[in-house]
C-alpha cells in the first residue's frame, strides 16, 4: 500500500512539468469527448486527481477515490475524494457503477491484475471502463527505456508500463469487449514547454502516419455478460416479423370461418 502510494506521488509531480501538462491538456481533452455520451446514474473516477476525468460527465453521480490524501491544492478543487482506499480493493457494490475511468492505475500498482477484477466486479452488466497509459510502442517508451539502463529517467521511473496488445488481452480474460482506442502525444520527449510547442505539427503528422506510436494511449472496454440479451426491442421486433409471416389468405379464412 505504502508503494503504491509512492508511486502515485511521484506520477502526481511529474504531471505539474512541461512534459506532464502537455499529456494532461490531451487526456483531458479526449476524456471530456469520450464520457460526455456514456449515459447511467454512477460514475467513479479511481485515482490521479491532477485530471478531472469525469468534467464532461452527465451522470447524477460522480464520484473520486484516491490511494492517499492529495495536498492541499488538490483538495481545494470542487471535486470531493469520497474514500481513500487500496486500489485492490474497491468499496463499492457487486454491479454498482456504470462508468470507471482508470488514469494510469495500473502501471503503477503492485496488483493491476486483481485491480482489474475488482472492476469487472463492481461495474453493471454493459457497464464501462476507461483505461489510460503511457505506450511502450513510442518514442518516449524508448527513452524511458534508455533511462532505465542509464538511471536518467523521463518518465515516472517506478512504472511498469502495460503494452496496449497486453492490456487488450487481460480485459478479454475478463470478459471485457474491448472497444475504440485513441493514441496521442507525438511530440519527441523534450522536458521544456518551448520545445514541445515547436515540434506541435507532429500531432496532426503522427495521427496520419503513425498513429499507434503516440506517448499515450486511451482505451475503452464494454462489460459482458454471457447467457446475457437486451430482450426489449429484440422481442418487439420478432414479433412484428411473424405477424407479416402470416399469409394473407390464411389469416382471411380464419376471419371468415
Amino acid at each position: 500500500m505504502e508503494a503504491l502510494e509512492k508511486n502515485i506521488i511521484d506520477l502526481g509531480e511529474w504531471l505539474q512539468q512541461p512534459a506532464g501538462r502537455y499529456i494532461c491538456e490531451w487526456e483531458q481533452a479526449l476524456l471530456d469527448k469520450l464520457t460526455v455520451d456514456i449515459f447511467g446514474f454512477n460514475a467513479l473516477q479511481i485515482g490521479l486527481p491532477q485530471i478531472d476525468a469525469l468534467a464532461a460527465s452527465r451522470m447524477p453521480q460522480r464520484w473520486l477515490t484516491n490511494s492517499s490524501v492529495p495536498d492541499e491544492s488538490l483538495r481545494q478543487q470542487n471535486r470531493p475524494i469520497v474514500v481513500v482506499h487500496d486500489f485492490a480493493e474497491l468499496p463499492f457494490d457487486t454491479h454498482s457503477i456504470d462508468l470507471i475511468v482508470l488514469p494510469h492505475v495500473l502501471e503503477f500498482a503492485s496488483e493491476p491484475h486483481q485491480i482489474l477484477r475488482e472492476v469487472e466486479r463492481v461495474l453493471i452488466p454493459e457497464g464501462r471502463v476507461i483505461i489510460s497509459g503511457f505506450n511502450r510502442t513510442s518514442l518516449w517508451g524508448a527513452r524511458q527505456a534508455m533511462g532505465r539502463l542509464s538511471k536518467n529517467y523521463f518518465l515516472p521511473r517506478n512504472g511498469e508500463f502495460i503494452g496496449h496488445p497486453r492490456l487488450k488481452d487481460w480485459l478479454k480474460l475478463l470478459d471485457m469487449e474491448v472497444g475504440s482506442s485513441d493514441f496521442g502525444c507525438y511530440a519527441p520527449p523534450f522536458k521544456t514547454e518551448k520545445w514541445l510547442q515547436r515540434y506541435g505539427f507532429m500531432e496532426k503528422a503522427g495521427q496520419r502516419w503513425w498513429p499507434y506510436l503516440g506517448a499515450v494511449y486511451m482505451l475503452q472496454a464494454v462489460k459482458r455478460v454471457k447467457g446475457m440479451h437486451l430482450i426489449g426491442p429484440a422481442w418487439k421486433q420478432k414479433r412484428v416479423s411473424h405477424a407479416h409471416a402470416l399469409p394473407v389468405a390464411n389469416k382471411s379464412k380464419k376471419e371468415h370461418g
